[in-house]
């Protein structure tokens, strides 16, 4: 079916989301020379193999948040729809209203940043965590709103497949030109996903892949500072204005002299083997996540090469100041962490972005830098497409997870795989020690959950497909039989297909016990260190891990600790924290924790629980970690975050800081 034809704009941005000093509430259309980067005849459109859905494809229930009110545009399309006209101008109308409630939802996401710059700069962590979630949830609030609206005025979506191929067609030329078309692409299969909820009927991913060199032909996103002799303080005092905070310095002068005078320190001890950097590169952005804000450069070296240089921000009454001067990769790593919440970035770029961010991480996915800024949705994508190109270069197939079998998961991945793959048992397995399972879709939700969290460097994310389709061919048959038994609720085959109705997707991670077999005492004391932390950090963030046990933790390629299993997870707020401590011997009375109604934790009974290979490694435990084993230090963070505090987090070591006094375990 034919199209009517419509010149179509090369960027729509929000002016607030580009030029801080603009940011009216307007919308215009400008060109910042990406015209090209999406190709006239969709030749780099690829039908991917893999197809899913995602969270808000299977949303039925109307979103927390209140939308903005939609765009006259949105409701003029809405009225066109109404009408009986002939299929052809229905399929146009219809792409027309899919883009202009895309309009609508980009214009929204790309003033986000700029709310997370004003919480930052009024001190405000409060908000700052409530935009985190509201972000976070916008897409989805979106789709939910607006699939089953669309179906409600043009019914014959839901039954006739050949209407959205037409659609398609439409679609594509509206979207071809534009900087955000893959965001744009995927928003429009998520309102197809949606109106068809409830129906096995998995929907290709077909946008564009976010690949490096494309990326790196655009619009550069970050400004250069020729350096000739070092890096001094007034290089830095210019680099500092590019995010144009609204708030004073505390001392600006004093607090750059001493970045320079860190930096000098640092090429003096040989940090850089005698060598100066020649120039150095600053995002144009800033990045904000809860109580901080960073400037994200890199130094170029002689030889090409790119190393990190970072500036963590606070803001008090006094001003903003800097806290923290990161210039390690590991840094950086941690910093960016998809077991972060999501960072607020200042640019719309997000290509250059995440290209620039790649510079700093290469062995990190590129998948992975998309969902840390924010844009899970490319990101999703990203990762479907790195798990095809590593199974068709390596020539292996799914296998199941090396290590102890899952209690209430199935895990399965390869060894040239960067990420770990996972899906829910229709019933766990005898070691199964909660009670009555509470069944998949609450298991489930306990990862959506905390997907939508800040997970506080601590908790792996949770990439979350649904209805989502492999061959059969990439399984091995052993893994393959296991799933249809054990999760036949959640997998099917269907021809040369498996379907999944739901797959849970996170980095990959080695488990501690399979780390404590080959560690030596030096990697397994740093380890047990860092197992503290991740519980602390989890504490942070009202997350309660029932199952204590090193099983459910698993160390990164930086020695960093994360858990990442989260059946037993809950809020810390809802547990019964007490103590047999007092008890005396022989004591017959029934303690009263014993009748309570909550999961009950006994912080004594912690470092038992862990299992923690070698005596010297559990008393490293006790002595550096015995606040973890005080209830009263739990029940002050509980009672903390029922008063609404926010608690801090550690996010990188105590020794970037520029009032660091002592050393810290790199």
């Amino acid at each position: 079916m034919g199209c009517i034809d419509r010149q179509v704009s090369v960027l729509l941005i929000s002016i607030k989301s580009y030029s801080p000093e603009l940011r009216v509430g307007a919308t215009c259309r400008i060109n910042v020379g990406l015209a090209g980067y999406f190709s006239a005849n969709y030749a780099d459109l690829v039908m991917l193999p893999l197809m899913a859905t995602t969270n808000a494809d299977n949303l039925t229930e109307s979103p927390t948040l209140q939308l903005q009110a939609s765009s006259m545009a949105v409701l003029q399309l809405y009225e066109q729809l109404k009408v009986d006209d002939p299929p052809q101008v229905r399929i146009n109308v219809c792409a027309r209203l899919i883009l202009a409630v895309f309009d609508d939802f980009y214009e929204e996401l790309c003033e986000y940043p700029f709310r997370a710059q004003r919480a930052f700069e009024n001190m405000d962590p409060q908000a700052s965590l409530q935009i985190s979630r509201d972000r976070l949830s916008l897409y989805s609030d979106y789709i939910v709103v607006h699939g089953p609206r669309i179906r409600e005025v043009y019914p014959e979506l839901a039954s006739d497949e050949a209407l959205w191929e037409d659609l398609d067609t439409c679609y594509r030329p509206l979207i071809a030109a534009r900087y955000e078309a893959d965001i744009a692409f995927g928003f429009a299969h998520s309102i197809r996903r949606n109106i068809h909820h409830g129906i096995w009927r998995p929907v290709a991913y077909v946008f564009s892949r976010p690949v490096r060199n494309r990326a790196m032909s655009m619009a550069a996103a970050h400004q250069r500072f020729e350096l000739e002799a070092g890096l001094d303080a007034s290089t830095i005092v210019t680099a500092l204005q590019i995010p144009r905070f609204k708030a004073p310095f505390r001392d600006l002068s004093g607090d750059t002299e001493a970045v320079a005078a860190r930096w000098q320190s640092l090429c003096d001890e040989g940090e850089f083997d005698g060598e100066l950097p020649v120039a150095l590169d600053i995002l144009e952005a800033g990045f904000f996540r809860d109580l901080t804000a960073f400037l994200v450069g890199r130094l170029v070296w002689p030889d090409g090469k790119f190393s990190p240089f970072v500036l963590a921000l606070l803001n008090d009454e006094s001003g903003i100041y800097i806290e923290a001067l990161l210039y390690k990769t590991a840094d950086v790593h941690n910093l960016f962490s998809s077991s972060l919440a999501n960072f607020h970035v200042t640019n719309p770029l997000y290509f250059q972005t995440c290209v620039f961010l790649h510079s700093l991480m290469p062995l990190r996915p590129l998948g992975q830098h998309f969902s840390t800024i924010g844009f899970n949705h490319v990101g999703k994508v990203a990762i479907l497409n790195e798990i095809e190109e590593q199974l068709d270069s390596s020539g292996e197939v799914f296998a199941s997870s090396p290590g102890f079998d899952g209690t209430v998961a199935i895990g399965f991945t390869f060894n040239s795989c960067s990420y770990h793959l996972k899906v829910i048992r229709d019933q766990p397995t005898r070691s199964y020690k909660w009670g009555e399972f509470v069944g998949v879709d609450a298991v489930l939700e306990k990862y959506r959950i905390v997907h939508e969290i800040n997970r506080t460097g601590s908790m792996l994310d949770n990439v979350m497909y649904f209805n989502f389709r492999m061959d059969r061919d990439r399984f091995a048959p052993e893994l393959l039989d296991d799933l249809l038994e054990n999760a036949a609720g959640s997998v099917q085959l269907s021809g040369d297909s498996v379907l999944f109705r739901a797959l849970i997707v996170q980095l990959k991670i080695i488990p501690l016990p399979v780390y404590f077999e080959k560690a030596t005492e030096e990697e397994i004391a740093r380890a047990v260190n860092n197992l503290g932390i991740c519980i602390k950090n989890n504490m942070s963030a009202n997350i309660f891990n029932r199952d204590l046990d090193a099983r459910n933790y698993g160390i990164g390629r930086y020695n960093k600790v994360f858990l990442f299993d989260y059946d037993a997870v809950e809020k810390l707020t809802d547990i019964t924290i007490d103590s047999n401590v007092d008890l005396e011997d022989g004591e017959e009375d029934i303690p009263d924790w014993f009748f309570s109604d909550k999961s009950v934790f006994l912080p004594e009974e912690l470092e038992s629980g862990l299992q923690i290979p070698g005596r010297g490694a559990r008393r490293l435990f006790r002595e550096v970690h015995k606040d973890l084993l005080n209830v009263d230090y739990w029940k002050n963070a509980q009672r903390r975050l029922q008063q609404g505090d926010v608690l801090s987090l550690r996010v990188y070591p105590e020794a970037r800081r520029l009032t660091s006094t002592g050393q810290s375990a790199d």
